[in-house]
């Protein structure tokens, strides 16, 4: 069998990759946004860069100046640019799998509210440590920016997508990344990934498999004689 010319299998492959992405627009947009402000970090000088990731920070602060624009805007950047290939091979394992399954407002539902509940609760625990004399005041500026809180999430809801026995191993997988930074030695970022994770795991209605089971319940049971 004559296999087809290469520009044939080029054409198949960026036709896959075109459905890819317009089936998850939310991920890539979001994965853009992040490109662009890891540029705008990556050539700007020492004392620009600390103004930029303080000032776009979801910390105490911040959450008391600006509340509504730090919980949104500390979702786009993240604090070291090169890190940037590792979270967009991030983002199309997780955050693209879990919005083409779900659809991309229940995928952008779950890791919303799980990146603000995570803010919260974590800065929260600082704000106590504070008041308890542990953590220092100059805590209250940390820079807290990030995406991970929204990857915890929608590593959690994955779960569900996963058949069995693979969601098993990889839900213990999951566990274990998560759980042992916060069992050894926890930072408030770890306790704000635990939130996110659990936020993650309790989306379960908003998943297609649990509204193909509901609907499956709701269906009457079958007449005498019928099959």
């Amino acid at each position: 069998m004559t296999p087809p010319p290469i520009g044939v299998l080029l054409g198949r492959a960026r036709d896959r990759v075109t459905d890819w992405v317009r089936s998850t627009p939310g991920t890539h947009i979001w994965l853009l946004i992040i490109g662009i402000t890891s540029l705008v970090i990556a050539s700007a000088s020492a004392g620009l860069e600390q103004f930029l990731l303080h000032r776009n920070s979801s910390n105490i602060h911040e959450l008391n100046e600006h509340p509504i624009p730090a919980l949104l805007i500390s979702g786009f950047w993240i604090e070291r640019p090169g890190s940037f290939l590792l979270y967009a091979v991030m983002f199309e394992l997780v955050h693209a799998n879990v919005e083409r399954w779900m659809g991309s407002w229940r995928w952008l539902l779950t890791v919303g509210a799980a990146h603000v509940a995570a803010t919260l609760a974590s800065q929260e625990l600082v704000l106590l440590a504070i008041e308890g004399h542990q953590l220092p005041r100059s805590m209250t500026h940390v820079v807290d920016i990030g995406v991970s809180y929204g990857l915890a999430a929608a590593a959690g809801v994955l779960t569900y997508r996963l058949p069995s026995p693979w969601r098993y191993g990889y839900l213990v997988g999951v566990l274990l990344f998560f759980g042992i930074p916060l069992l050894t030695g926890a930072t408030f970022t770890d306790f704000g990934h635990a939130i996110a994770l659990t936020m993650g795991f309790a989306c379960w209605p908003l998943t297609p498999a649990a509204r193909g089971e509901a609907a499956a319940e709701e269906l009457p049971p079958p007449e005498a004689g019928q099959e």
